[in-house]
């Protein structure tokens, strides 16, 4: 049950013990547990287990073996110190926590990482892949330019022989014309030479007719001479007397017919020169004459020729043509097709080239056949995964530097006030020790480590060195009367209003009783605290503020006396 609010100013706390062992509490008569009970005087801050704040029986024996560490714990905690540790050991948790969980994201990031690392090795792939795989579709669109680009240089190469084979044809046309004009010109001079051959021809036999009918009429005059001589000279030795008149008579026809013979033997002789002027002509005439003929012929020769080059360029040309047509159309495709894989690019190698490289693209692109389009997925995971440790474990290094300040600010505030504290217990010590002809001290041990940190007592009596308190080198007298005075220099530190101790004097000497009784009563005059010490032993304190109850055993029974 939870302990109801109190509005009063004084309650009643009772422990009820029965004979079997078996205890419980009571607040203001009404049963509470002993975890109330706790919570109630922590309020006031009362720890009943703290030997320090209430000391039982024997408690004295149990505090002096207690480690060093516990004893500084049992202190802090006595005089509200102990909030110093908690803050350093929350503090030290809070740091233990972010290593650990730095240790972990570290080891996640480091699997993270291994992890990492093999997808980015994948998706180094995949992205080689993908870059393939773009290169080959960049090679097809190429290839399809390419081809479109061939096709185009070879039509341009087909318009380029069509216009060649044209202007060829023109030429050809050209000198067909040319072979034409000359031959028709070469025939035109031929029959002209034929005409003037002829027309030589027939003059010479004119001029011949001419010449024989001078030689005839010359040879005639000749026998006519002759005979007209053959005639006078017979006529002549028949008759002188008919000699004269004939001779008379005949001689001028004689003269005549010499002027006659001479005569045409002079145009006969002329007629001979102009024959073989002729003659001359017509030989010249006729090689003249057979010279045209051979140009003619030659001329019509390579008219022929040219017309069959003409013919076959025409062909030639016919063939161009469809080609060019035939090509137009490919083209056409071949432009259709390229299109559809994507705009024109400037093919700079031969279609051969880029096919070479297409092979070995998709060469690359099978030894990458194991590589799926999952992988990138898996990359951007695991990156992110990567990414969000990697900031986590920044921001848990952050953490840990912060937690690290936090614990050195907090283990120096600890170690400062601890440190304090121990100077003026131990100081505090040593005064009281002093009155029980003692010397001793108070050490703070291990101050740089909270878990190892301690207190160790050090007591020396009669004379004697001090060394640690313990249960093996002081006598039990010397352990009651150290660790009584350890209690009383700690008392002006404890923070609990109320305070007990059992039998504190077990075992010392009436001095040092009196001295620890009166040095009791010393620490805590004018505190406003309330201590209640158990004792079998008689102890006197005369004048001084203390209320003292005595119990006594007569006769079975116990006597209860009070004094103020």
């Amino acid at each position: 049950m939870d302990v109801p609010k109190i509005k009063k100013d004084e309650i009643l706390l009772t422990r009820v013990l029965r004979r079997d062992g078996r205890y419980w509490f009571e607040l203001d008569n009404r049963p509470v547990n002993r975890s109330d009970v706790l919570r109630l005087l922590s309020r006031f801050g009362v720890d009943p287990d703290n030997m320090l704040i209430i000391m039982h029986q024997n408690m004295a024996e149990q505090f002096i073996v207690l480690p060093p560490q516990e004893k500084l714990k049992m202190v802090e905690a006595a005089v509200g110190l102990e909030p110093y540790r908690r803050h350093v050991l929350e503090a030290k948790r809070k740091l233990s926590r972010i290593m650990s969980q730095e240790e972990s994201i570290n080891k996640l990031l480091e699997s993270a990482e291994q992890t990492l690392n093999y997808w980015r090795e994948q998706y180094d792939r995949y992205q080689q892949k993908k870059q393939l795989l773009m290169k080959r579709r960049f090679l097809e669109r190429e290839l399809a330019w390419a081809k479109v680009a061939r096709k185009e240089e070879a039509i341009n190469e087909l318009e380029a022989e069509i216009r060649r084979l044209r202007y060829t044809i023109e030429e050809i046309d050209g000198k067909v014309a040319s072979s034409e004009s000359r031959v028709k010109s070469l025939q035109e001079t031929l029959q002209l030479k034929r005409s003037a051959l002829r027309e030589t021809f027939e003059e010479r036999v004119r001029i011949e007719g001419e010449k024989a009918r001078q030689e005839a009429r010359a040879s005639l005059a000749k026998e006519i001479l002759d005979d007209l001589n053959r005639l006078i000279t017979e006529r002549g030795d028949a008759s002188k007397i008919l000699r004269e008149p004939v001779t008379s008579f005949l001689t001028p026809r004689i003269e005549n017919l010499k002027a006659v013979i001479d005569l045409s033997a002079s145009r006969a002789a002329e007629l001979t020169s102009r024959i073989d002027g002729i003659q001359r002509r017509l030989e010249s005439l006729n090689r003249e004459v057979d010279g045209l003929s051979e140009k003619i012929l030659e001329e019509r020769v390579n008219l022929a020729l040219l017309r069959y080059r003409r013919e076959d360029a025409a062909r030639s040309l016919n063939d161009l043509e469809r080609s060019l047509n035939r090509s137009l159309k490919e083209l056409e495709a071949e432009v259709s097709r390229a299109e559809e894989v994507g705009p024109r690019i400037a093919a700079v190698r031969s279609v051969e080239e880029i096919l070479d490289e297409m092979r070995v693209t998709d060469g690359r692109i099978a030894a990458l056949a194991d590589v799926s389009e999952d992988v990138e997925r898996m990359y951007e995971s695991y990156s992110k995964l990567y990414l969000e440790l990697k900031e986590k474990s920044r921001i848990v290094a952050e953490n840990r530097e912060k937690a690290l300040k936090e614990v050195k600010a907090r283990m120096d505030a600890w170690r400062t006030v601890i440190r304090r504290l121990i100077e003026q217990v131990d100081a505090e010590y040593r005064r009281i020790l002093s009155y029980a002809n003692a010397v001793g001290s108070v050490r703070f041990l291990n101050e740089h480590d909270i878990e190892a940190a301690g207190i160790e007592i050090l007591v020396g009596f009669k004379g004697a060195d001090p060394v640690p308190l313990n249960v093996y080198t002081q006598s039990g007298g010397e352990r009651s009367t150290a660790t009584m005075a350890f209690l009383l220099a700690l008392q002006q530190h404890v923070k609990s209003p109320f305070r007990a101790i059992d039998e504190y004097d077990i075992h010392m000497d009436p001095r040092n009783r009196e001295i620890m009784a009166n040095l009791l009563i010393s620490s805590l005059e004018g505190k406003g605290v309330q201590y209640l010490a158990i004792t079998p032993n008689q102890i006197y304190f005369e004048g001084r503020d203390v209320h003292i109850i005595t119990v006594q055993n007569v006769g079975g029974s116990s006597i209860i006396k009070e004094s103020l």
